[in-house]
């Protein structure tokens, strides 16, 4: 069998791009590490009740200022509900499941996590204005998924 010299460029060009392509997802993988996005940080989501931090989430004010906002979600709710937290200050919200995985969007941002049994999200927001934020769930958790809500209200400044 004879194969066209033009032919035989193209079958061994697109062999070296799968070559490549696979090398570049290989060394990827093992350079970078498949992990969770952010920070690693684990706990355990049956001990979750006696945790110093998410056993009674709440709005923490930080010696120097900062704003940390502990959050549990879990069949189909999340605690704290509602919070308040102060206009154009930096939020680091600290997010975890105690159940299924949950998803947790703030309406009207670009404020997106997943909370995950077993795994801590954290991301930080400000607030450029005062007023009332819903929280959403994006990821189906079960049959009141549509109804797992929260909400966020922004104090000060003008709204």
């Amino acid at each position: 069998m004879s194969v066209n010299a033009y032919e035989r460029v193209w079958m061994w060009g697109a062999g070296g791009l799968i070559v490549l392509f696979l090398a570049a997802i290989g060394i990827t993988a093992v350079t970078q590490a498949v992990q969770p996005p952010s920070h690693i940080e684990t706990i355990n989501p049956a001990t979750l009740a006696d945790h110093p931090e998410f056993g009674d989430p709440q709005v923490k004010t930080t010696a120097d200022g900062k704003v940390v906002v502990s959050m549990v979600a879990e069949m189909f709710q999340f605690r704290p509900d509602p919070i308040e937290v102060p206009v154009n200050t930096p939020i680091t919200f600290r997010i975890t499941s105690a159940d299924v995985v949950h998803g947790m969007m703030i309406v009207g941002t670009n404020a997106n996590a997943m909370a995950v049994p077993g795994y801590v999200s954290q991301f930080t927001i400000t607030f450029p204005k005062a007023g009332d934020y819903d929280i959403a769930c994006h990821e189906f958790c079960g049959l009141m998924h549509h109804a797992m809500v929260g909400k966020i209200t922004v104090k000060g400044g003008r709204p």
